[in-house]
């Protein structure tokens, strides 16, 4: 989503203590196109001044409200595996807005534990109890794949109605639930397809050279 790409460059701004961009600033900047810029933000009012630019603080807030951030939001992990327990210590998602209100698990060895920064692992049966207690409002899916389906049915019922799967499982979600899958494999294969597609044998296979002239024989 492009208006999340202009708050982390808002972000950088601000960190170097610029209190004022451009649309064309922020494009040069950060490689963006300033008429698009100019036509996200202005589906969303007139942030700016025209020949002036944007403050930056007030375009941050405008940002942060937009996207919905202007509140903290509460997610859930369902899965206290490596996976989910590194996103539960990612501090990134604390700054930006999101607090991780527990993770979830079926695995009694990993009930009552804790994560390296003090997220607690709970029973995946108290899942409901603790949106509505907590008021949580997005899941993260970090399950198998074979346990994937059930997992994201457990968090509709629990009424979550973002979720963000990891799991390497194409999930539908039912009407009113915005879910998100997250392929790291794919993500990856499209990366090792873009490398083999540069490489120099790639290349050569798919761009033969023209062939060599024959020498020419001297005559004696």
């Amino acid at each position: 989503m492009r208006l999340s790409v202009y708050l982390r460059c808002v972000d950088l701004l601000e960190t170097d203590g610029i209190c004022r961009v451009s649309s064309e600033g922020l494009a040069r900047r950060f490689d963006l196109n300033s008429a698009q810029i100019r036509k996200d933000l202005a589906a969303f009012g007139e942030f700016g001044v025209r020949g002036v630019g944007y403050q930056v603080p007030e375009l941050k807030r405008h940002l942060r409200s937009i996207l919905g951030l202007d509140e903290t939001r509460r997610v859930a992990i369902v899965g206290a595996g490596h996976l989910g327990q590194a996103l539960a210590d990612y501090r990134g998602f604390r700054s930006g807005g999101f607090e991780i209100s527990g993770l979830f698990d079926n695995d009694r060895s990993k009930i009552g534990t804790r994560s390296r920064t003090g997220v607690t692992v709970y029973d995946v049966a108290r899942l409901k109890e603790l949106v509505i207690q907590r008021e949580i409002q997005i899941g993260m899916i970090t399950v198998p794949a074979s346990a994937a389906p059930d997992v994201a049915r457990l968090c509709v019922e629990a009424g979550l109605r973002a979720l963000l799967n990891f799991a390497p499982a194409r999930l539908q979600a039912p009407p009113g639930v915005r879910l998100k899958n997250v392929d790291l494999k794919i993500n990856l294969e499209t990366l090792s397809f873009y490398i083999a597609g540069s490489s120099p044998r790639r290349r050569r296979e798919e761009w033969p050279q023209t062939p060599s002239q024959p020498r020419s024989h001297r005559r004696t």
